[in-house]
């Protein structure tokens, strides 16, 4: 590489492809402030501006060098090579000659990049000192993603750059810049970057012993000072010559007064991910391709900010989106690399700071909300108090309500986003009915109920006349216990005088039960296994007995447990011979010979009367009536026959006490369970076949290589599913002005006044206190003429309620991770295109339709579209908007 001199075609040709372009501009105060990025310079272009702008900065100086071999024949090999590794050790005796070297280069921060190159620019207009730069070649900008490592032990950091991070252009030219020839190559950090990844790693040292690879990503943006605009200034100018001559471009007026500030590209721009910010580009992408946003945001928007609204953010919000959506409106087709957006948002939203993984819809929501409030044209919100209903003509009521609104709520957001939905509520009691009208953003539609899971229960008859059998039934995945007992008895034809006690099984012992009506199924897992009771419908608030069989595990010279728990509803006089009457019947399916077992006397061990009665507390930390031995079965003598029933602890199983004949059994308090273990000898068990016990099927077994049929479900389904009547759950009761008290109301929702974009989110995920689950139910949405005719209420409006798919944020994979993507229906181009963060792309109007689309965005079609593209279907004469 040639050595650096005055003349800045001496300069490396840096990155040539990425980056931001010149809508990267940080020379603002305001834009520098929230920028974190740095910036590779000409190490001699800064000093320059140092001396002219005093700027007081101290750098640290580095020697880069390659880590592999450095011949010639390998450097040509290198630029071919997936990764390349560079060695940056501290070189500190280059301070005493900071220019020794031709091949030097400054790390800075934006901030002080900005002020070097205004004076830089400044410097040019003015006549003064020849600068290395000028205002046209501004735009040479190329990002590159670096990752750092630090050699233990030494003041040196491993940079290894990758194709796979980097274009292939960029992973060449970063390599040709760092690649040692015939002078060394010497960066001095001004940023600070490189101190904060060696102090990182120190502060990491004492407690972590791990390998020194931990890499860090840093991503630097190279100052290309040497490589002018692709087609120049003339060619700029003559670009936007050739716009203004047509008058307009994408269905966009061009105001010819208003000049370079409307100079609108095709839009097809994409937006580099920065870092799990594929979620915030998907969202973006969509409102970039919202036409009225888009001509707002390129008109005189700054006139109509809000900075004194105490609910927005000073106008800043909108100012970033604002110059976002320029910049990816621009001529420049270069990926914007969106820092300053970001940076806003992590500002104004805590929560989407950082770089983890966010939901796209969250992210709307916020976005539209704030645009509203920074944009607000009401400077003072009067007060207007909601009114009810009290039988009012709902067109009444609802234009009060939607006056109300407007009178403090009036912007470009409100102006095409914002609609009106009815809401009606009836008091369980007294019927009181009371109607608001309530403005909506966007609709979060579920998918509907039709969405069924397939689950595969075993069930006992306590009764003794039947064997366990397992039933499988099919519910909605967003259902509850309630849904999936009832059924569980219409499968099982359960009688009327019965009830079902359901309980997961595990390790064999009966874990949980299934007993709160409103318990969320999706916390069962496939594998998991569930086996449901048959007890008598009368005995609902009587306690049962749970029996835990157990052998001898000679080997082991221990009880081990085996079989799943049978169950049984326990009378009010209880002992021990209840509850070896109530075994012996729910033994009953799994004898094999009739006279198994003909005399109790040879089944339970004699023993001496007792005259005690043993009040059994199962649901306490210590059992105080209980005889503490662990070997009790083991060291008792059974006849021929014999097995023995021992009281145990459900929290403190090792503690039990054996159960004789005669001896009263009391429960203490409100105790609900008595647990009790039979210990079998081997030749009792021969009488029995327990094999149906020890192999219980689970809730769902995938067969092998298939595939559940995918759920899918229509739009129109969604919407019915938002829009029907329902109960209000129990923590989200609803205050009764007649009853005076908070009641369980029903409620429903009617569309009322739609708004001319309708931003549509489909509720895919789903939180729960144990998991978090995602349906990948395929959603059937139109793309030409969503209808929403008959689920409006106000059937006196003038305007249409049809509306037209323009835009889909997708998102693919799991809640763990996965990837947002959007799908666009550019109206200049007449086509589908797929923006995947800086890729952008054609997509076949076929292929848009799949079970990853999160959030829809549609246009109204007007009233008088009448003309339609014969090749889309879509309204030709409407494609201005």
């Amino acid at each position: 590489m040639p050595a650096s001199s005055s003349d800045s075609s001496d300069a490396p040709p840096l990155l040539g492809a990425g980056g931001g372009g010149d809508g990267d501009d940080p020379t603002t105060s305001a834009a520098a402030d929230d920028d974190d990025r740095v910036f590779l310079v000409l190490h001699r272009w800064w000093r320059e501006a140092q001396d002219g702008a005093r700027i007081d900065a101290q750098g640290v100086p580095y020697a880069a060098a390659p880590s592999g071999p450095t011949s010639y024949g390998m450097k040509v090999l290198s630029l071919f090579i997936s990764d390349q590794a560079f060695t940056l050790r501290r070189a500190d005796d280059l301070l005493l000659q900071p220019d020794a070297s031709g091949r030097s280069y400054a790390l800075v921060a934006a901030d002080l990049f900005a002020r070097a190159r205004d004076w830089h620019t400044d410097s040019g207009k003015n006549g003064g000192k020849k600068s290395l730069i000028t205002e046209e070649v501004s735009v040479n900008i190329y990002p590159i993603m670096l990752r750092v490592s630090v050699t233990r032990g030494t003041n040196a950091l491993t940079v290894k750059i990758s194709k796979k991070d980097n274009s292939s252009e960029n992973f060449k030219r970063a390599n040709k810049i760092l690649t040692a020839d015939s002078e060394p190559v010497h960066i001095w950090d001004f940023s600070g970057r490189t101190t904060f990844i060696l102090m990182n790693e120190w502060n990491r040292m004492p407690q972590d012993n791990r390998s020194s690879d931990q890499e860090m990503p840093l991503e630097i943006h190279f100052y290309d000072l040497s490589e002018p605009m692709a087609n120049g200034a003339d060619g700029k100018k003559d670009e936007l010559s050739r716009i203004m001559s047509n008058g307009s471009i994408m269905g966009m007026d061009l105001d010819s007064s208003s000049g370079s500030s409307k100079q609108v590209g095709s839009g097809l721009t994409g937006l580099d991910n920065l870092g799990n910010t594929c979620f915030m580009n998907s969202a973006v992408q969509c409102l970039a391709h919202t036409s009225k946003l888009v001509d707002y945001f390129l008109g005189d928007f700054y006139k109509e900010i809000n900075p004194h609204n105490p609910l927005g953010m000073k106008g800043e919000l909108a100012h970033a989106f604002g110059d976002l959506l320029r910049k990816l409106w621009a001529m420049d087709r270069t990926p914007v690399a969106p820092h300053q957006f970001k940076g806003k948002l992590a500002r104004f939203a805590p929560q989407f700071s950082g770089f983890n993984q966010h939901d796209s819809q969250e992210l709307l929501a916020f976005l539209l909300d704030g645009l509203h409030e920074d944009l607000n044209r009401v400077k003072r919100k009067p007060y207007s108090e909601a009114k009810d209903s009290d039988g009012r003509p709902d067109e009444e009521v609802a234009d009060e309500y939607w006056g109300n609104h407007l009178a403090r709520n009036d912007s470009i957001i409100v102006d095409i986003c914002q609609g009106q939905y009815k809401s009606t509520l009836v008091c369980p009691i007294c019927r009181k009915v009371s109607v608001t009208f309530d403005p909506f953003m966007y609709l979060s539609l579920p998918l509907p109920s039709t969405t069924m899971r397939t689950m595969t229960i075993t069930v006992f008859s306590m009764d003794g006349t039947t064997g366990p059998s397992p039933y499988t039934v099919s519910v909605p995945k967003s259902g509850d216990t309630k849904t999936l007992i009832n059924a569980l008895s219409n499968a099982c034809s359960l009688r009327g005088d019965e009830r079902l006690l359901v309980a997961e099984v595990y390790n064999c012992s009966l874990i949980r039960y299934l007993e709160e009506p409103s318990e969320v199924i999706s916390l069962i897992r496939d594998g998991d296994r569930l086996v449901a009771y048959r007890l008598p419908k009368d005995s609902e608030d009587a306690p049962i007995v749970v029996f835990r069989n157990q052998r001898m595990d000679f080997g082991r010279k221990s009880w081990k447990t085996f079989g799943t728990p049978l169950v049984s509803s326990l009378p009010d006089t209880i002992n021990g011979s209840t509850i070896f009457d109530l075994f012996q019947k729910v033994l009953t399916p799994f004898r094999v010979a009739k006279d198994a077992i003909s005399n109790a006397d040879h089944i339970i061990s004699k023993s001496s009367s007792v005259d005690k009665t043993a009040d059994v507390d199962m649901t306490s930390d210590a059992a105080e009536s209980t005889s503490t031995n662990n070997n009790a079965c083991e060291d008792e003598t059974t006849s021929e026959n014999g097995m023995q029933f021992y009281l145990i602890n459900e929290k403190f199983p090792d503690q039990r006490m054996k159960i004789e004949m005669d001896q009263p059994i009391k429960l203490v308090g409100s105790q609900k369970r008595l647990h009790v273990v039979v210990c079998w000898q081997d030749n009792g068990l021969e009488q029995y076949n327990f094999g149906s016990l020890d192999s219980l099927p689970e809730i769902y077994k995938a067969a092998l290589f298939s595939r559940r049929p995918q759920d899918t479900c229509s739009l129109y389904a969604c919407l019915e599913a938002f829009l029907k009547e329902e109960p209000l759950g129990p923590e989200d009761m609803w205050y009764c002005p007649r009853c005076k008290e908070h009641r369980q109301a029903s409620k429903k929702l009617d569309l009322w006044r739609l708004p001319e974009i309708l931003i549509i989110h489909l509720k895919r995920f789903s939180y729960s206190r144990y998991n978090k689950n995602k349906l990948e139910t395929f959603v059937d949405f139109p793309v030409h003429d969503l209808d929403l005719s008959q689920y409006i209420g106000n059937r006196g409006q003038q305007m249409s309620n049809h509306y037209q798919l323009y835009a889909i944020s997708n998102h693919y994979g799991s809640m763990g991770g996965g990837h947002y993507t959007a799908y666009v229906y550019h109206e200049g181009k007449k086509g589908w295109y797929d923006f995947d963060d800086r890729h952008v792309g054609p997509v076949s109007e076929e292929s848009i339709k799949t079970s990853a689309a999160y959030v829809l965005f549609y246009r109204r079609i007007q009233n008088d579209d009448s003309r339609l593209d014969t090749e889309t279907g879509i309204d030709s004469s409407d494609c201005t908007t």
